[in-house]
């Protein structure tokens, strides 16, 4: 079946641009457009996509508190973001993390990574822009949240430990397989076990409680 996109854009030239891109896959349907982040909330809601696709700076409502209304903490059936943006900040980057998006790219990702974002925001992966990787652990360590984070419901186990770590690097599923020498199958069952822990919805919020509790600190790099 297809993956059902919504595109939340206010200009005109960059919506056409993304439903060319998009639209030229076979396996990506574009179901609707909005201008503004509340035609863009209304829409998500009414049409239901797979993937809603959200510029950062948006007219009525932001592309943060768009994402916010849909997938934020709290929300009761979340639905998938990306958000998408001129801007290489990092304050947005972890704004659009924390409202719940799914994958965070800059405009000139091109058409690739683009696909590759909405695939894989679609099968429950997060793919953020590789240009901003390195700074956004930094972010994660550095922005104080205000409170503790979360204890695990159970402890971690050794293999669930490394999986968190090469999620938090960025590392794909298949790439965590090949990395750590197991199948699949074997990386899926530890996600959702590590996710059930840790009342994680998504591979970023594992990210973030490993940015958190500092498994990760300033100065790692990504793989």
């Amino acid at each position: 079946m297809s993956i059902r996109v919504l595109i939340a854009d206010d200009q005109a030239i960059i919506r056409t641009g993304l439903r060319i891109m998009l639209g030229a896959q076979p396996d990506i349907e574009i179901v609707g457009e909005a201008v503004d982040g509340r035609a863009a909330v209304r829409l998500a809601r009414e049409l239901r996509p797979d993937v809603c696709l959200f510029d950062i700076r948006m007219p009525e409502l932001d592309g943060l508190e768009a994402t916010r209304q849909l997938a934020g903490p709290g929300t009761v059936d979340p639905m998938v973001v990306v958000v998408i943006t001129t801007f290489d900040l990092d304050e947005y980057v972890y704004g659009a993390l924390r409202a719940g998006a799914r994958g965070f790219l800059l405009k000139d990702a091109g058409p690739e990574l683009l696909v590759q974002a909405v695939r894989a925001a679609r099968d429950g992966e997060a793919l953020i822009a590789p240009s901003v990787t390195v700074r956004l652990l930094r972010a994660f360590a550095d922005v104080p949240t205000g409170r503790p984070a979360a204890q695990p419901i159970d402890p971690l186990t050794a293999r669930e430990e490394d999986v968190l770590l090469a999620v938090a690097r960025g590392l794909a599923n298949a790439e965590i397989a090949d990395t750590l020498y197991i199948s699949l199958s074997t990386v899926k069952t530890h996600l959702a076990s590590l996710m059930g822990k840790l009342g994680a919805r998504n591979r970023v919020e594992l990210a973030m409680w490993a940015y958190e509790t500092r498994r990760i600190v300033p100065g790692e790099h990504c793989s």
